[in-house]
């Protein structure tokens, strides 16, 4: 059986579970969408690198008492130290464990994980927004560590911009507007209108059904209430544009 934070039908628990999403998860990965077996194998090979680099060479402040004075709370925290060395301090772990996690700690090495993850990154910046077209799989780029160690003196140049941020703005031309069942019907809907700047969408409905019966029923209300909506609007923008104009001149002649 295996034990989460989450429990059943306790929605807010959902929190714990979601609160590291953004410190950890989107700042390794980003924001793009993955799919496929590949983006799959991608992301498995950047958690291996990161859990080994957060776990061994990032140390962490752990919470040590809280006391709340009134509305105002003051925390203390334990020294900064590894996750590993808290695992090595820790009684209840065995001693060949601990002999596991010290020789795993002496033969990594902190650049050689941050070259892989860059490397893993590159990668998954190459598949956002695939939609899983595992067909033109791409071999998966190796860390150069002669290059990225000799990029580390002019890194902070370029922050923190990497393939897996926010990807860059392509302008696209919009997409056509799809014909409507009213657009032979402007005109009168549109003289309807000027007449009566109140009659109601409802109204108006009834009388397009008189006119064409076979085209038009109750089910198409909202249809004819956007329509109306977008009339006004219109008929808006235009009466401010006109008082606007209308005022500017008299405002000219006046100084004048």
């Amino acid at each position: 059986m295996e034990v989460t934070r989450s429990r059943a039908y306790r929605k807010n628990d959902q929190a714990w579970v979601e609160q590291k999403n953004g410190a950890i998860v989107r700042r390794l990965v980003g924001y793009g969408r993955l799919e496929g077996l590949a983006s799959a194998q991608a992301l498995v090979r950047l958690y291996a690198a990161a859990r080994l680099h957060t776990n061994l060479f990032q140390p962490s402040f752990k919470l040590k008492q809280k006391t709340r004075i009134g509305a105002r709370v003051i925390k203390h925290y334990h020294p900064p130290a590894l996750p590993a060395a808290r695992v090595l301090a820790h009684t209840a772990v065995d001693n060949a464990s601990k002999e596991r996690l010290r020789r795993l700690q002496s033969v990594s090495d902190p650049v050689v994980l941050i070259a892989e993850i860059r490397a893993a990154q590159v990668e998954l910046g190459k598949r956002v927004d695939r939609r899983g077209l595992d067909s033109a799989r791409e071999p998966e780029p190796t860390a150069d560590l002669e290059r990225f160690t000799t990029g580390l003196r002019i890194a902070w140049r370029e922050g923190e911009r990497r393939v897996i941020h926010r990807r860059p703005y392509r302008r696209r031309k919009p997409p056509p507007r799809r014909p409507s069942m009213l657009d032979d019907l402007r005109e009168p809907i549109g003289a309807w209108l000027s007449e009566e700047p109140g009659l109601p969408a409802i109204a108006i409905l009834e009388r397009i059904k008189i006119l064409h019966p076979d085209r038009f029923t109750d089910q198409h209300a909202r249809t004819v209430q956007r329509a109306v909506k977008r009339w006004r609007a219109e008929q808006a923008r235009r009466i401010i544009a006109e008082s606007a104009v209308t005022i500017g001149g008299a405002a000219v002649r006046s100084a004048a």
